[in-house]
């Protein structure tokens, strides 16, 4: 319950303490100390001599706190980290002595030698030897002997393995240590506690980026794990697969998450979809593959999906012209059979109106034989636009499909009849483009076949691409708003002097301007001089946590000096994948905020295409800008929240 100003009035009463004949008060005096170290980090060269002395302790709850109050010691202060990485040797005696002998019988746990001061050593262990080489060369062989004879068949013995693994893991430990430690949580995956399968999912996730082939070894016990009752345990497994993928595996595994996606929760869909979209973009084998893959997650959990999955697989399909005929098969097929899935049927009404020709024309000798006839695909169409389960939206692919077919089919009255009802539809969307149909009909009859051709291929953007818009757009107002006079513009602005004398011949012309510096030309630029751009605000880094950077881009535009612009960029360079990103600011009550859609929630791995988004402040008097940002993401599957505030922005962003 101390207060700061206790503890440090009461730090060296305390230090005293801890060297007491009694072991009662000694203990008493060390948790005391683990508090203040806690509370006051600055504090902690009061106790760095003491500590020392005490590992020699043979009492279990002086041990035990000891090593307590140095793992404290050493998460807050650099010098505490180099003065104990001194005793490595000592720790590594000391769990080496546990093992083998044990501590005494009154501290074993189902036949595990005092698992809660072994679990405080590998920790302290795993601290001291983080970045550091020679300790963590000191501790290698010590981690394969605990790794090795630690009893699993109890709960004690799997909590000291796993702190064993994490420690493994987080120092320089050798290679073949490391595929050890992944191999013990392999073991864990097949443990009946489901606690035991959810750690060893959980850390099988954060090491996949760094150590991918030793974990690769476990996939099929990893999609096993897919079938787990368990919600919170097949998520884990969901992850861990879509992890897993590469260009080797991926036919092996998109076979079976879309067995997976057939049958999970609905809670589940969604991701699944979404991983199995992704994975297919990325290590899609051929295009048939990948045109196949996205069809059959359509069709099995097509409400499911990204808002992108149509215009992908649109573009997919657009760009594969030697699988036109196959794809407008398969997806009549589908089309025919279900039309609840309004993904798909967006897209197959769309690939019906851009290749219905082929339809009913072409020949495609990997499907089956197709007999389609003209009526059979109109009648779809109209089943889809009458359907009570289309959207808006859909109806409006079909609508625009059915135009299409008027240039490609032979049944033009019939697409007019239906055209010409909609006009008068309740739905606004819907109805102008009816009306504006019928219009091309009536009086643009002659260049219909020529506005209604084929879509030529559209070159894929980045979700980036609104936000980078608009900040062109903001520097394209900057630009124009402070020309600078160059060369080229001197001849332009002498030809529209010349633009501007009539062929009058009472116009006079005006005389050859003379080139040299001292000539005409110079004094009519110099007269009309805009001032300078302003300089360039600099860009500023507000934050960085394992490889997740977040600077921050200011514009000021020059018509409206109250006004700032500022871009936010995320930038992900660790082995990890960033997603469910949100940004949220707040400023003082005298500014405006304004915050525009961010570009998206998800930074890939090492170096992946970053997040960006817009932030417009007002700023009417010009008060100091200070900024309060609220971060919140996952991170090697651990979700991550910060907040802070940010008061060193550049004085030219508010003077």
């Amino acid at each position: 319950m101390g207060s700061a100003e206790m503890c440090q009035d009461l730090a060296t009463e305390v230090e005293k303490l801890l060297l007491q004949p009694s072991p009662y008060v000694r203990k008493k005096a060390i948790l005391t100390a683990v508090h203040i170290i806690r509370k006051v980090p600055e504090l902690s060269n009061v106790f760095l001599p003491s500590c020392s002395r005490l590992l020699h302790e043979r009492h279990h709850g002086i041990l035990l706190g000891t090593i307590t109050l140095i793992t404290e010691l050493c998460k807050r202060s650099p010098a505490a980290l180099r003065h104990f990485r001194k005793v490595v040797p000592q720790l590594v005696q000391m769990l080496r002595t546990l093992v083998t002998t044990g501590y005494s019988a009154e501290h074993s746990i189902s036949g595990v030698s005092d698992p809660f001061l072994q679990v405080q050593i590998l920790r302290l262990l795993r601290i001291l030897g983080r970045n550091h080489e020679e300790s963590s060369e000191a501790m290698n062989d010590l981690l394969a002997q605990v790794a090795t004879n630690t009893d699993t068949s109890r709960n004690a013995g799997n909590a000291v393995l796993f702190e064993t693994v994490l420690t493994i893991m987080d120092i320089r430990s050798a290679a073949g240590l490391r595929v050890l430690a992944i191999n013990i949580l392999g073991r864990f995956l097949l443990n009946s506690d489901k606690n035991i399968r959810y750690v060893a999912l959980m850390s099988l996730l954060q090491l996949v980026q760094s150590d991918h082939s030793a974990v690769q070894r476990h996939r099929p016990t990893v999609v096993e794990c897919l079938q787990e009752t368990d919600a919170s345990l097949s998520r884990r497994a969901l992850e861990l697969s879509l992890a897993l993928v590469n260009s080797s595996n991926v036919r092996a595994m998109t076979r079976e998450l879309q067995a997976f996606l057939e049958s999970c929760a609905p809670d589940l869909r969604a991701d699944c979809a979404s991983g199995i979209l992704l994975a297919a973009d990325r290590f899609a084998p051929t295009k048939r593959w990948h045109i196949d893959t996205i069809l059959h997650v359509l069709t099995t959990a097509g409400t499911y999906v990204r808002d992108d999955a149509v215009a992908n697989l649109t573009q997919l399909i657009a760009g594969a012209q030697e699988l036109h005929t196959y794809s407008v098969r398969r997806l009549y097929s589908a089309l025919a059979e279900d039309i609840s899935q309004q993904p798909l049927v967006q897209v197959a009404a769309w690939c019906i109106g851009e290749y219905g020709d082929l339809l009913l024309e072409g020949n495609c000798e990997e499907t089956e034989p197709l007999q389609v006839e003209e009526e059979e695909v109109l009648a779809l169409l109209e089943k889809v636009l009458q359907s009570h389960v289309s959207l808006p939206a859909t109806r409006g692919y079909a609508l625009t499909a059915l135009m299409k077919l008027s240039t490609r089919l032979h049944g033009d009255k019939r697409i007019r009849q239906v055209v010409s009802i909609y006009g008068s539809c309740l739905d606004v969307e819907l109805q102008q483009r009816a009306v504006e149909y019928n219009t091309l009909f009536r009086k643009y009859d002659h260049m219909r076949a020529a506005i209604l051709e084929k879509m030529p291929l559209v070159e894929r953007g980045s979700p980036q691409v609104g936000e980078e818009a608009k900040e062109s757009k903001e520097v394209a107002k900057l630009s124009e708003a402070a020309p600078v006079p160059t060369e080229p513009q001197a001849s332009k602005l002498l030809d529209l002097l010349d633009l501007l004398d009539g062929p009058s011949g009472d116009a006079q012309h005006p005389p050859p301007l003379d080139p040299s510096p001292g000539g005409a030309l110079v004094h009519l630029l110099d007269l009309p001089c805009v001032p300078p751009p302003p300089a360039p605000i600099p860009n500023l880094k507000v934050f960085e946590r394992e490889g997740v950077q977040l600077n921050l881009s200011f514009i000021r535009p020059p018509g409206t000096p109250a006004l700032i612009l500022i871009t936010v960029t995320v930038t992900n360079s660790s082995g990890g994948d960033v997603t469910h990103f949100i940004c949220q600011a707040a400023v003082p009550k005298s500014f405006q905020l304004q915050l525009q859609a961010p570009s998206g929630d998800t930074v890939s791995a090492r170096g992946g295409l970053p997040i960006t988004q817009l932030f417009r402040i007002l700023n009417p008097n010009k008060a100091p800008l200070r900024l309060k940002l609220r971060l919140t993401y996952n991170h090697f599957g651990q979700p991550v929240q910060e907040i802070f505030e940010v008061n060193n922005l550049p004085v030219e962003t508010w003077q």
